[in-house]
């Protein structure tokens, strides 16, 4: 029986050339304790081979290439970190949701604008939208007044980011924090 495709993905071939795999005739070597300028391809090897560390192509496209004398497995551990740090600095947009019915009433529109404004206060987007259940989808115009009020009860503290708008059986609007 033959298995065709695996779910698990070997690594193929490295991010970056290293040593031998280096094409350039001529290289710009960049490094800790090492004279930077551009040599000839054997002579950058050498340059690394005696260091005791890789020959690692950086900057592919520059001319002539740019490569550095460093451990590879260092290198890529650097790298690593790097996008780890930057992931983490990236902000996560977090969506809160608000459920009405066509019928809200009053109390029960306070709370939930209560939460919202909370929500809002934290960071989060909100999305609010009217559910018709059954037949109540012919009240479409008390969804929309719904939604309208809740609107503007949160303009202190968010800006509409997508205007009411019916999909299928929900009137939805989503509310982004004010910065």
């Amino acid at each position: 029986m033959e298995v065709r495709g695996s779910r698990h993905q070997v690594n193929k071939e490295p991010q970056h050339r290293i040593n031998e795999s280096i094409r350039a005739a001529q290289v710009r070597v960049v490094g800790e304790n090492i004279e930077t300028g551009v040599y000839p391809l054997r002579e950058a090897l050498a340059m690394a081979e005696e260091a005791g560390l890789d020959l690692v192509e950086i900057s592919p496209n520059a001319e002539p290439p740019v490569c550095r004398i460093i451990d590879y497995s260092k290198f890529l551990y650097q790298l690593k970190k790097k996008q780890k740090e930057i992931k983490a600095k990236s902000v996560k947009v977090v969506v809160k949701e608000i459920r009405f019915g066509p019928q809200t009433d009053d109390h029960d529109f306070n709370f939930k604008l209560k939460h919202a404004k909370e929500f809002l206060q934290e960071g989060a987007k909100v999305r609010a939208y009217v559910f018709f259940k059954g037949r109540s989808i012919l009240f479409k115009d008390q969804g929309a007044d719904i939604l309208s009020r809740f609107i503007n009860e949160l303009e202190d503290c968010g800006k509409v980011e997508a205007a009411p708008k019916l999909e299928g059986k929900k009137m939805i609007v989503v509310i982004a924090p004010k910065k």
